[in-house]
């Protein structure tokens, strides 16, 4: 599962994409300076790892991960392979998610593509050359669906009807994720296509540092302008979180937060967003070799959770032991919580929860 960065040259995509990995992608003051999408695996920050760590003292701690595809600037024209628009649009569709980062400060020093700030017009330039992509893909399949309706096929005309709701979307401006439509038709007909504008989206609003902490008023525009689309808005000031990440002492970051009214680093929000955003959520493996940090979507079995280790837990999979995380920090340790009797046996039917810390039983 991976999340990309999009948006117009020089938004600060690449910056962002080094503060949230170590890998150093080329960021440069002119367009289309990231050609290849540069892949970034980001550890994702979670308070609840340090605190386990803390109560069993392992060897090692291993935390989740979630991967970050940094994506070229897109142009106006890309749908139709202006700039290297097709490539761009092709490597969007691979991604999961996106996090669309949008251009909310003022800089005489760094050249914005169109001559001006105005992150709406660049919110709805990508938008555009992204529903134009999508309108050409609802165009094709609705296509070969009418020929089949026309037979009289009841799912076919249902597909249509559905079809017909997104293409109509589309042409008046709206992204598919905004389009009404029942679950059946998104589960049946629409998740299939693969959307692009049907991905889940994070709004990243790139400020100066005096708006890292309130906004200012670009960042109220975008959120009136996204309101619809059930999406979130994270403000960063990708420049200052630059300056942070350089410095290597722990106790000079804090300071250096402190200093601008911030508890944590933005990017640390913006990973555990782009998680959420992947719905994806977090399960632990607590023991004095390690304690380790799993990732599973969100509604996962317990032999599925399992299956993440190695595919023979999955198979050969028995029961699992587990413990909630408010529990176990409340006891202090696995011993005690099995002497409180507050250890849970499950069986194959559970679905696991977010912070569950869990021990599996299986034989192949």
């Amino acid at each position: 599962m991976k999340a990309g960065i999009v948006g117009l040259p020089n938004v600060g995509k690449s910056t962002l994409f080094n503060c949230l990995s170590n890998a150093k992608a080329q960021s440069a003051n002119f367009p289309f300076c990231t050609i290849e999408p540069n892949v970034g695996v980001v550890n994702v920050p979670d308070r609840r790892l340090l605190k386990l760590e803390e109560l069993v003292d392992p060897e090692k701690v291993i935390p989740a991960t979630v991967e970050i595809v940094d994506i070229a600037g897109l142009v106006k024209g890309a749908s139709k392979g202006e700039g290297l628009g097709n490539q761009f649009l092709g490597n969007i569709r691979e991604t999961d998610a996106i996090l669309h980062v949008l251009r909310c400060f003022e800089d005489d020093n760094i050249v914005h593509v169109d001559g001006s700030i105005d992150p709406i017009r660049d919110k709805e330039t990508i938008d555009m050359e992204l529903q134009l992509k999508d309108l050409e893909t609802a165009e094709k399949k609705l296509e070969k669906v009418k020929r089949a309706a026309r037979t009289g096929n009841k799912e076919a005309q249902k597909e249509e009807a559905a079809l017909l709701k997104v293409k109509t979307g589309l042409e008046a401006g709206k992204s598919v994720r905004a389009i009404d439509l029942t679950e059946d038709e998104r589960k049946e007909f629409i998740a299939p296509l693969q959307f692009i504008t049907d991905k889940p989206v994070m709004y990243v609003c790139n400020v100066d540092e005096s708006a890292a902490v309130d906004g200012n008023e670009h960042v109220e525009k975008v959120r009136k302008a996204v309101a619809e689309e059930n999406a979130e808005v994270l403000v960063l000031a990708v420049g200052t979180e630059a300056d942070i990440t350089e410095l290597d002492d722990f106790e000079e970051r804090q300071m250096f937060l402190q200093d601008i009214g911030l508890e944590e680093p933005g990017s640390a929000k913006l990973i555990r967003g782009a998680y959420k955003l992947l719905d994806l959520q977090t399960y632990f493996t607590a023991g004095v070799k390690e304690v380790r940090a799993w990732t599973i979507p969100v509604g996962s079995s317990a032999p599925q959770a399992a299956g993440v280790i190695h595919t023979d837990f999955e198979k050969g999979f028995i029961r699992a032991e587990v413990i909630g995380y408010d529990e176990y920090v409340s006891y202090g340790s696995e011993a005690k919580v099995k002497e409180a009797g507050k250890m849970r046996v499950e069986g194959k039917d559970y679905i696991v929860k977010d912070g569950d810390v869990m021990h599996f039983r299986f034989n192949v």
